[in-house]
């Protein structure tokens, strides 16, 4: 089988694997929303508390560089291409339902990272591990079902996301070779670019991939907060320059999102499920990625990285948002019909040419930047969470190395690859691991609720909460008594 029928089998299966997966997202989205009141809201003013609590432990992830390791995760491709893809292929109504699900996938944010805390082992080198594998493992007791979960998640974020990541890593140079090759016979992905691109790629994931976890967390905490910050700074710019625009921008978000005839005639490529699809691909809310890194945190209450994490969810949907800005109220946007009907640019390229519409090259130049920073950290961040899961099989280092190995080489060839066998690759992994956790947090409402009403009379008594799980009588977590 070549990889066109592997691509056209993908995309006959896509279809179904995601209604299914949509439909418990929201289902899981609800649940914890009402079954917490909330708490990914009610729990804000909380946040910085938490993020500035010292520890004398330095083998130790802090709470804050848990937050940076699952943002830089979640702040990826998935926030500028991805919401670009989404707009063209899906309408502008696709950010409202991003925004929707990100005001409930919180609350299943909350609940993914905090069993993870509860669940969570030691890891042999001074550190903490856990996630989806480990709690499914614990307390539903299906070691097979942990395995299966760990084994899709490596595959979903060592091989997928980061082959994903590194394709578009080289493809944001792509602009740069046009305009210096511009009667250029031979394509971008045809030059020997892709891989001197691909080179450095696999050189810096050397360095990174085979280091103490701990550097990974401090990159992390380094490079997220500033180039976050830069981003939304820009997009807001956009907007102000622009802000004649803002009611013909919401109605058409609105438009497009309510336009039920178009939904319910072709439900699984509609609006409401690419937006979703690809809301849950940036926040990755019930995905089960991010309680990896919420596991390794030192914290006295397990309550409080799912606090953390939910909160890590509201600065993802703000940075999908500026993406979204960036391209809705660009001349860009509502010129890019071809005369086959067919839009011009798609994914990178139609960030990119908006940028350039706002900033001239000086956007051109952020813009590329910025994907390659969002990528790299990333890249930083799937590779932790695969981490996580490999230890969950086996504790070998012989098996780790192999691993490090293999996602290196990941890293190279993704930078060869087809931009849309990438992405559908990416999208049906993430279905089943997604999928598979969200069926687990469902079975596990009863041990959120015990650990969030815990917290919440330790804090009502003006106590720093601090955890017992045999006092709530929760059986194998190891590492709270």
């Amino acid at each position: 089988m070549n990889l066109m029928e592997v691509g056209n089998f993908i995309d006959k299966i896509l279809p179904k694997t995601d209604i299914i997966m949509v439909v418990l997202l929201i289902i899981c989205g609800l649940y914890y929303s009402f079954k917490t009141r909330f708490v990914q809201f009610r729990m804000l003013s909380s946040v910085l508390k938490i993020l500035t609590e010292r520890s004398d432990e330095k083998e130790h992830i802090s709470p804050f560089q848990a937050l940076m390791i699952s943002t830089a995760s979640r702040v990826g491709i998935g926030n500028i291409t991805g919401i670009s893809i989404a707009i063209v292929v899906g309408g502008p109504g696709a950010l409202f339902w991003m925004w929707l699900m990100a005001f409930f996938g919180g609350a299943s944010a909350f609940a993914e990272s905090t069993l993870a805390q509860v669940y969570k082992s030691k890891d042999g080198t001074g550190g903490y591990k856990g996630g989806p594998a480990y709690y499914i493992k614990k307390a539903l007791g299906s070691k097979s079902l942990g395995a299966f979960f760990a084994l899709i998640l490596i595959i979903t974020y060592a091989y997928g996301f980061n082959g994903l990541q590194s394709q578009n890593i080289t493809s944001a140079f792509e602009v740069y070779y046009n305009m210096a090759n511009p009667n250029s016979s031979i394509s971008f992905m045809q030059s020997h670019w892709p891989l001197i691109v691909g080179g450095i790629l696999t050189l810096f994931s050397i360095w990174m991939f085979f280091s103490h976890h701990t550097k990974i967390g401090k990159i992390s905490s380094l490079i997220v907060p500033f180039m976050a910050l830069a981003y939304i700074c820009l997009a807001v710019i956009a907007v102000l320059m622009n802000f004649e625009k803002i009611p013909m921008v919401f109605h058409m978000i609105f438009q497009s999102a309510f336009d039920f005839k178009a939904i319910f005639g072709g439900f699984a490529g509609s609006v409401l499920v690419i937006g979703i699809k690809r809301g849950l691909f940036s926040n990755e809310a019930g995905m089960g990625s991010a309680p990896n890194a919420a596991a390794a945190a030192l914290t006295s209450h397990p309550a409080k990285q799912g606090i953390i994490q939910a909160f890590s969810v509201l600065i993802d949907v703000i940075i999908c948002t500026s993406s979204g800005f960036l391209v809705l109220f660009s001349l860009t946007y509502l010129n890019n019909i071809g005369v086959d009907g067919k839009p011009i640019f798609t994914a990178l390229p139609l960030v990119q040419h908006a940028m350039d519409e706002y900033y001239g090259k000086l956007g051109i130049h952020f813009i590329s930047i910025s994907i390659v920073l969002f990528a790299i950290t990333s890249l930083i961040g799937n590779y932790y969470y695969a981490q996580a899961n490999v230890k969950y099989l086996s504790d070998s280092k012989v098996v780790m190395n192999l691993f490090r190995i293999s996602a290196v080489l990941m890293v190279f060839i993704g930078s060869q690859m087809d931009l849309k066998l990438a992405w559908s690759l990416a999208d049906l992994t993430m279905a089943f691991m997604a999928t598979t956790n969200i069926v687990s947090l469902l079975l596990l409402g009863s041990i959120v609720s015990k650990v969030l009403n815990d917290y919440n009379l330790q804090k009502s008594q003006g106590k720093d909460p601090q955890f017992s799980a045999s006092k709530l009588g929760i059986k194998n977590a190891e590492c709270w008594d």
